[in-house]
């Protein structure tokens, strides 16, 4: 009911956005209530593995990001909230984009990135000259 409401309102809108929202499940699934809720269940809980899995990698090696938009894709496929969530993060992601290839942006990133590179050679040579090079193989117990 939220979601057909949710619907009716984009469509009095009239907004370009609302174009394409809405399940995309098979036509002979969408016209059986009880089919419908079961083919949304299920598409809700592949989504959410998708999405647990992702948020577990984000610690470990993998692509965590990539897999939680991909439950975030599998989701969009019946759930209007998750289609415009994407919808969201394209265009941030496309206006970061953008923003990031503007020259003047280039450069204070360039001009950062070796700030932040002789700072870290700075550190490190003064600790190497204090403390100088011990490999691990020749540490001694104490």
């Amino acid at each position: 009911m939220a979601a057909d409401r949710a619907k009716a309102d984009l469509r009095e809108v009239g907004s370009e956005d609302s174009a394409g929202l809405g399940s995309r499940a098979p036509e002979f699934i969408r016209a059986r209530r009880a089919l419908h809720l079961s083919w949304q269940v299920g598409v809700f809980v592949a989504g959410l593995a998708v999405v647990v899995a992702g948020v577990i990698m984000l610690p470990l090696p993998g692509p965590g990001w990539v897999v939680i938009f991909g439950g975030m894709a599998i989701w969009a496929t019946e759930f209007v909230w998750a289609q415009l969530v994407l919808r969201w993060t394209k265009r941030k992601v496309t206006e970061a984009a953008q923003r990031a290839l503007d020259p003047r942006v280039r450069r204070r990133n360039i001009a950062l990135t070796v700030i932040g590179l002789v700072i870290v050679g700075v550190l490190a040579g003064i600790y190497l000259s204090r403390f100088g090079v011990v490999m691990p193989w020749k540490i001694k117990d104490q």
